[in-house]
């Protein structure tokens, strides 16, 4: 049976015995677009890579390259210039404090790109598996955030056969200041048909976990909450022992929209506070809150206690040690599992300029202060994003060890 008639199948089942409020009956998928020839779609995805004749060496001997993001911040983004901002970059708001930074737009940038944001070039064979994954994507109509950010980490992901998937559409209801990905009050509606396609091209790459994200759709009653719900619980129907996490928006702070989620069977529930708490304002949407972030994390846990949690925070706005500390204190009073740190890159001119390249050390020093506040695992580094594969690898040991331990304690009570 081929993976969409298995699909159709395992839906009309699910349907028995799920009530789903957003996908329709079931009825045969629209007509498949064709992907074209793979070649046409590798040379637009390492477009902004650009290697550079001073630095044709990495100490392992390779080539090296520095990477150009067009989407960026740890949650990634496109490569379309936003449409609305709500900065207007000036100085002299309330909330500037003397001796502190502010992010702003059109601010001098540090000069050169650190030596550190060098990376290895993708061999030919990253190259070949890039194009088996990309063509299963086109296939299927679907996005994905590691092609829309330019992720410096594509290579590493895509070679490893699994990318995060961008449910609900390329467009944003929200206008945030370090992320390019496109806007507009009123996006298309969502693909009903998603989930369906999702589910098919996990089967297709035969991985152990997967990442789910999307744009913000405020537009939506439930901000989407359904729509994840239903592919997770697609995916966990058709692989119960995949592990699947979701980096989803704060839903307006509806906890009805959390629990929705949270209740569907995801492994991981992960949400990200962006920046710390005195740089919201300039970072971020005006809808988009640190506490509401706090709160919707904070939610999350209460709903599923076993459930892991997740969030990320991005350096070189501005912020200070001693704010960033703060963030994590705050992170862990709610009980948040797992958090990383990465580098704010700039995706074009129109956005927050970036205020300092956090060096490498520094972000071992909040790797290491993470780890004494109690996090189960922090993920530190430059080109760290919240959909990290080595976090997932990490994230994959440690859940399956944890759940052997709870059954194996069951398996005592019991006896």
């Amino acid at each position: 049976m081929s993976g969409l008639l298995q699909l159709h199948a395992l839906v009309s089942a699910t349907f028995a015995v799920h009530s789903f409020q957003t996908v329709p009956h079931v009825m045969p998928l629209p007509p498949m677009r064709s992907s074209g020839d793979a070649s046409d779609t590798i040379a637009p995805l390492f477009s902004t890579i650009e290697e550079t004749e001073a630095e044709q060496s990495t100490a392992g001997g390779g080539p090296s390259i520095y990477i150009e993001s067009r989407g960026d911040g740890s949650t990634g983004g496109g490569g379309v210039p936003m449409k609305r901002r709500r900065n207007d970059g000036q100085p002299g708001t309330d909330d500037d404090v003397e001796g502190l930074v502010m992010p702003r737009r059109g601010a001098e940038m540090p000069k050169g790109r650190p030596s550190w944001f060098r990376v290895p070039a993708p061999s030919a064979d990253v190259y070949s598996r890039y194009a088996e994954v990309r063509d299963s994507l086109s296939k299927l109509e679907l996005n994905t955030v590691c092609e829309e950010a330019q992720c410096p980490n594509i290579g590493e992901c895509w070679n490893g056969g699994t990318g995060t998937i961008m449910l609900l559409g390329d467009t944003c209801t929200r206008g945030c200041m370090f992320c390019a990905v496109n806007t507009d009050s009123k996006p298309p509606p969502p693909d009903p048909f998603e989930p369906f396609k999702t589910a098919e091209a996990v089967i297709q790459w035969g991985v152990d976990y997967i990442v789910m994200t999307s744009v913000d759709r405020d537009d939506l009653e439930d901000g989407g909450a359904q729509h994840f719900a239903t592919t997770v619980q697609l995916l966990k129907y058709n692989k119960p022992e995949l592990l699947v996490e979701c980096l989803v928006s704060d839903f307006q702070g509806d906890e009805k929209s959390v629990e929705i989620l949270a209740d569907s069977g995801l492994d991981v529930y992960a949400h990200n506070v962006e920046t710390v708490e005195r740089l919201q304002r300039y970072v971020r949407d005006p809808r988009a809150g640190y506490r509401q972030s706090i709160d919707t994390l904070a939610h999350a846990k209460k709903v599923k206690p076993d459930l892991y949690t997740k969030t990320s925070v991005m350096l070189g706005l501005g912020e200070t040690d001693e704010e960033v500390i703060q963030t994590m204190k705050d992170l862990r009073a709610v009980d948040v599992d797992v958090v990383t740190f990465g580098q704010y890159l700039r995706p074009t001119e129109k956005h927050l300029s970036v205020v300092e390249y956090v060096k490498p050390e520094k972000f071992e020093f909040f790797k290491k202060v993470g780890e004494e506040l109690g996090f189960k695992y922090v993920a530190s580094g430059p080109l760290v994003r919240s959909s990290y594969k080595a976090g997932e690898f990490y994230l994959t040991h440690m859940i399956n060890k944890e759940r052997e331990g709870q059954a194996r304690n069951a398996d005592v009570k019991d006896s």
